[in-house]
């Protein structure tokens, strides 16, 4: 059975992407020694991506080569995608998708991208671990890392670890559903 895995950085103010809908602020945090943890490395163990259609447009419209060709991609999406930039398939039901993804057994699973979709995934039980990449940035507005749902859960700490300048890894486990 597969693992559903976040990876995702936040601001210190708890944002992904600031008000212009920017990655600016992190990108100066390119090339950080993350050691064992290093998105590389994480992403080596990835077999499938799954992300929401804001993310694959976001990645769409990067100039630089589609960066998940060696992994199976999967956008969660009620629109159809004309001429995608890399090899995915489409999906838009949520549920089927957990079950679907729960059936894989040669990898792990990355939720990629904007806490709406993680979100939905831990509401439904369905997110396993998520780490967490604190940046010593307040960029004052932005998306924040989970949407406010009303939904609440206690999650298991598994490690906590100060990183390269400033950053501060958190990695936890999610409460499975009941």
């Amino acid at each position: 059975m597969a693992r559903i895995l976040g990876y995702i950085a936040t601001s210190l103010d708890g944002m992904i992407v600031s008000g212009d809908d920017s990655l600016d602020w992190l990108y100066k945090y390119d090339g950080m020694d993350l050691g064992e943890h290093d998105y590389t490395l994480f992403l080596k163990r990835i077999r499938t991506v799954v992300m929401g259609r804001k993310t694959y447009d976001f990645l769409a419209n990067e100039p630089s080569p589609w960066p998940y060709a060696e992994q199976r991609v999967i956008v969660v999406t009620s629109r159809p995608i004309d001429d995608p930039k890399g090899p995915l398939t489409v999906r838009s039901d949520i549920d089927a998708l957990i079950a679907e993804l729960r059936a894989l057994d040669d990898g792990d699973v990355w939720m990629l991208g904007g806490g709406q979709l993680q979100m939905a995934f831990i509401e439904r039980g369905a997110l396993d671990e998520i780490e967490i990449y604190v940046m010593p940035e307040l960029i004052g507005g932005g998306q924040p890392l989970f949407p406010p749902t009303g939904f609440r859960a206690s999650l298991e700490l598994v490690s906590a670890k100060a990183m390269d300048r400033g950053c501060v890894r958190l990695h936890y486990r999610m409460p499975r559903a009941a």
